[in-house]
């Protein structure tokens, strides 16, 4: 084949560091979801929808074929964290956790996630940040250990 063809779909969350709600604010975290679909565009990994709550960011996306997730991850936590941190007050001291989960989606099922991250804020008010990782985690056949996931 002389073209390379790439359609990767990825669910990509992560938290503010110890889980501190940041971005309760709900314009600030509008600008911020903003700012990293920005961030994701330029990289050449189209974000599908950018969403979540005060602690932590639910990104779906496809992976351009020509960048890591780990690159991906370093420049959207590198670059949002600057952006936010310039807004003053409280949001100086802001920082993402190090860590971060990364799923993929068959692109079938990409439609269910975008609705899955829409609607984090409903989903919140029942289920916590924690409990949603772990059933994510499960869900995904993915055996971890929770001293070296939360910090």
């Amino acid at each position: 084949m002389p073209q390379s063809i790439s359609c990767v779909v990825l669910h990509i969350v992560f938290s503010t560091k110890h889980r501190f709600p940041f971005l309760t604010d709900r314009e600030i975290r509008k600008e911020m979801h903003a700012y990293i679909g920005g961030i994701c565009k330029q990289l050449n990994c189209p974000p599908i929808i950018i969403g979540g709550i005060g602690d932590h960011v639910h990104i779906l996306c496809r992976l351009s074929r020509t960048i890591t997730i780990a690159d991906l991850l370093e420049e959207v936590k590198k670059s949002s964290s600057k952006w936010v941190k310039d807004r003053g007050g409280l949001l100086t001291g802001f920082a993402w956790q190090r860590g971060y989960a990364a799923f993929s989606v068959d692109y079938r099922s990409a439609d269910t996630v975008r609705e899955y991250v829409a609607n984090q804020e409903a989903h919140h008010q029942k289920r916590r940040f924690q409990d949603e990782f772990r059933k994510l985690m499960a869900d995904g056949g993915v055996a971890f250990d929770e001293k070296y996931v939360w910090d």
